[in-house]
């Protein structure tokens, strides 16, 4: 594969950053609340890879590389053809047979016997979080950089109001993001209710681009809402065409078990699998689903962990009821044993909430993914390194919650479900990317190799393979839930708006060409609602007429 690349522009800041040089340049000691230092100051102050006109600049994203991919196999959610793929200034332009360009400076790769593909797409994502005291170490930049070796070329990461206020949180996760080398949208929780957070709901959607809404149902004293609040929310979303989401666990359980294990004298990582078992996510999922099917409006569950909490999104979706269900790859791979090893170190890297469940849930929820019970994978990446889960060395429940997996998911998905057999070139592509694109109403701009689409384009080498070692890793953690992990399957080259970003195990990322993608209101999931709201109400046969007896 071979590409003749050619950048102009005085202001582009081009930053070439082999795998070593990256993990070696972004150490930072963190204490309690980290200064972050934006990736552009970072880098220009560690001298590389910017000319002298760059540092202290904003980047240009001016230049775009016109590239032809040939005869690869182009993978859609629903089919497969051998052709070529244009790109000009960002969008695909074709995409047929035997595509000639008659320009000197295309860059030409070569896709034979690989798979070109929409690049991922991770619908939940958690970079500059600030969370239990610290926050975790991806910043917008470092976290997107660590994606797109990975294959993926757009996330969604959730705004965290400022004392409520979802106005002052986007303003906040603004600045975040000002640096972002790949294209990003947002979600917003929403953690109390009042008249602003009402109205502020309406100026998110009408005026800035987000369709979806987080309600927490855990983590007791902090973001967790009760259900009158849920409600509230749900009938907002509804009357906004705004996908609800939650985080199901029932937050008083979880306080009342981790309450009873500290008393027991279990302060270790495991008394956090201990204190959240999946009846309280199971019996959060089917609260959330029944509450959303009660004002009829869509629902989605975020990181779905175990069989139980499956099972009620299965029933729910058997009975037409419109739930999402979205695993994450940390449970779609792993079990909770390493919750138990005797090294603090090893065993709190893996403390996530929802828990890590016991083997078995892993391959259930594949099998759940593969059958469309469940319909997209996320990643929930909010990572911490061990410093940061030293926090709870004496008492779980101060261990940061959070696992990587944002650079992981697309080889590990590739791996485990499609080299299995248990699904297609093509049902992978839905599940890392079209689904996402559709869900929140971004397709076919994103989630599709089609002329128009963004040139957002991975190429996958099926006969390849990959291992995953925190040596390697493009992640700023010093530790990886998936250290050592070997398969087939191997993204190759990444495309993202129209750059090679990753070819040759070497990333070449650009601070704030990243751009921020607007999400409209009323996805598919919201045809037909008003249908159905009109049936219900014809079907009451209320108020009845009743005379009054003149007694």
């Amino acid at each position: 594969m071979t590409t003749h690349r050619s950048l102009s522009g005085n202001s582009l800041m081009t930053m070439v950053l082999h795998r070593h040089m990256l993990v070696l340049s972004v150490i930072v000691v963190f204490s309690a609340s980290p200064p972050l230092i934006s990736a552009t100051a970072q880098f220009c102050e560690a001298g590389i890879g910017y000319g002298e006109s760059g540092c202290g600049t904003a980047a240009s994203s001016s230049s775009l590389s016109k590239i032809l991919i040939k005869g690869g196999t182009v993978v859609n959610a629903f089919y497969e053809e051998v052709a070529d793929v244009y790109v000009e200034d960002g969008i695909i332009v074709a995409v047929k047979p035997n595509i000639k360009v008659d320009f000197d400076d295309v860059i030409v790769l070569d896709a034979t016997g690989k798979f070109v593909m929409p690049g991922g797409i991770d619908p939940h994502t958690h970079l500059a979080f600030e969370f239990m005291g610290t926050e975790t170490v991806d910043d917008f930049f470092h976290g997107q950089a660590a994606a797109l070796a990975g294959g993926t070329t757009m996330h969604i990461d959730f705004v965290i109001p400022v004392d409520g206020s979802l106005l002052e949180g986007f303003k906040k996760y603004e600045k975040k993001a000002r640096d972002s080398c790949m294209d990003y949208g947002f979600h917003m929780a929403v953690t109390k209710w009042d008249d602003k957070v009402s109205n502020e709901m309406e100026i998110m959607v009408k005026e800035k681009g987000i369709n979806s809404f987080k309600f927490f149902m855990a983590y007791k004293g902090a973001l967790m809402i009760n259900d009158e609040l849920l409600l509230d929310g749900l009938k907002k979303c509804k009357s906004l065409g705004a996908l609800a989401m939650v985080h199901a666990e029932n937050g008083d359980a979880v306080f009342d078990g981790q309450k009873r294990l500290i008393e027991l004298g279990i302060t270790g990582p495991e008394g956090h699998d201990l204190s959240r078992p999946a009846a309280v996510e199971a019996e959060a999922t089917g609260r959330a689903i029944c509450l959303a099917s009660f004002v009829n409006t869509p629902l989605y569950v975020v990181h779905v962990m175990s069989i139980e909490a499956m099972e009620e999104i299965a029933k729910a979706r058997k009975l037409g009821k419109r739930v999402i269900g979205e695993p994450v790859i940390a449970g779609l791979i792993l079990n909770n044993s390493k919750l138990w090893d005797p090294d603090f170190r090893t065993a709190s890297k893996y403390v996530m909430s929802p828990p890590i469940r016991e083997a078995g849930n892993d391959k259930a929820l594949q099998a759940a993914l593969s059958t469309g019970v469940l319909q997209l994978v996320g990643t929930d990446h909010c990572s911490f390194n061990s410093t940061q889960k030293a926090f709870g060395i004496d008492d779980f429940r101060k261990i940061p919650n959070g696992v990587n997996g944002i650079e992981e998911r697309m080889h590990l998905v590739w791996n485990a479900m499609v080299e299995s057999g248990q699904i297609s070139a093509s049902d992978y592509v839905r599940i890392t990317s079209t689904e996402c694109a559709k869900i929140f109403n971004i397709y076919p701009r994103k989630g599709a190799i089609l002329a128009g689409s963004d040139a957002d384009i991975i190429i996958l080498n099926p006969n390849a393979s990959f291992e995953i070692s925190t040596k390697s890793h493009h992640s700023r953690s010093d530790n990886n839930v998936f250290e050592g992990f070997t398969g087939k399957g191997k993204v190759e080259v990444t495309i993202a708006g129209g750059r090679i970003v990753w070819e040759n195990e070497e990333l070449k990322v650009i601070p704030g060409t990243g751009k921020y993608i607007k999400m409209p209101p009323y996805s598919y999931l919201f045809g037909g609602i008003d249908k159905t709201d009109a049936n219900y109400l014809s079907s009451l046969k209320a108020p009845v007429q009743r005379f009054k007896s003149s007694a």
